[in-house]
């Protein structure tokens, strides 16, 4: 962060609407770090203590919300400055949630007299797309729009770091697994460090007049495929498992049938969104546009997999002069 944009945010209320989860958590950090204050709404505010730290006394207030159920919202938007949809699901009412629901809530935002409203959608939004979430999500953006004209739309590929959920649970399989099953080996993606996507926010915050009504795609620096996450993954946690690329009838039989129970790693659509990959169009302006610096996952992984070592920071050799 510069020095001209240290406190830009200063006293402004902000509302994370969605803000006590992963992608949450940073975007409040930076957000704070700008003197801004915050409004944290979740249907399970209790999630959000931890943030309490984040910021000084007064700072941050932590607010029951439902995206279903608009009394909830017209509370906790009153008298906000800006707000920021986090909101997203994969599983159930995900037009109630995402798609009609998010033009609800920017409509709320709108009446309570908010200056600035940022949605967080996701690359791969197709209003024609046969998995319900990629079609409510633009669905969603179109109802952002409609509600709230000057909203800024911000297209994230898959985020990424240290506390996500997507290269923990790989790096927790090969660690704990002689043979790693890859689905969709070769699908291409274009992984967003989740802090990269949090300052982009704080910058359109900052100063929304300079991207109302504009789309952004936030990619990160380098497109890789999903085979070489896993090795660049088990590189950096000293394993050296056997990978099987699965062909892609038995991966997509697999989720299919196993997706729907409790825990299972992948849902058949989330096969389908994995196979067609996440990758800017290069149509839209992306993070550079917003004055974010992209940062490769190479520049965190060997640090954030080490608890993923045999024995931990103690497994690497060293040399005795």
């Amino acid at each position: 962060m510069s020095k001209d944009t240290a406190r830009d945010l200063e006293g402004q209320l902000i509302a994370l609407v969605g803000g006590s989860g992963f992608i949450g958590t940073h975007v409040a950090q930076s957000l704070l770090a700008r003197g801004a204050r915050l409004r944290v709404c979740s249907r399970h505010p209790e999630r959000g203590y931890r943030l309490k730290t984040l910021g000084g006394l007064g700072k941050i207030q932590l607010v029951a919300v439902d995206v279903t159920k608009p009394h909830t919202l017209e509370v906790a938007l009153t008298g906000c400055d800006a707000v920021v949809n986090l909101v997203g699901a994969f599983t159930g009412k995900l037009d109630a949630v995402q798609g009609s629901g998010a033009g609800q809530l920017a409509a709320i935002a709108r009446a309570k007299g908010a200056k600035a409203f940022v949605h967080v959608s996701a690359i791969g939004a197709d209003a024609g797309s046969p998995v319900a979430y990629a079609s409510t999500k633009a669905a969603g953006e179109a109802a952002v729009l409609a509600a709230f004209s000057e909203a800024v739309v911000l297209r994230p590929s898959v985020v990424f770091g240290e506390d996500d959920a997507l290269i923990n649970l790989f790096a927790g399989l090969i660690a704990s697994a002689p043979i790693m099953p890859v689905f969709a080996a070769d699908s291409r993606f274009q992984p967003v460090f989740v802090d990269d996507v949090a300052d982009a926010i704080a910058n359109v915050l900052a100063t929304p007049a300079a991207f109302a009504g504009l789309t952004f795609e936030l990619g990160g620096p380098e497109v890789i495929t999903i085979g070489d996450l896993n090795r660049r993954i088990a590189k950096a946690a000293g394993r050296k498992p056997r990978f099987l690329e699965l062909p892609d009838g038995i991966s997509a039989l697999f989720a299919t049938l196993t997706g729907w129970l409790p825990g299972a790693p992948m849902s058949r659509d989330q096969w389908t969104l994995l196979r067609q990959g996440n990758v800017a169009s290069a149509a839209l302006p992306g993070l550079a546009e917003l004055g974010v610096q992209a940062r490769p996952l190479g520049l965190f992984l060997d640090r954030w997999m080490v608890r993923f070592r045999k024995a931990g920071r103690f497994g690497a050799r060293t040399t005795v002069a």
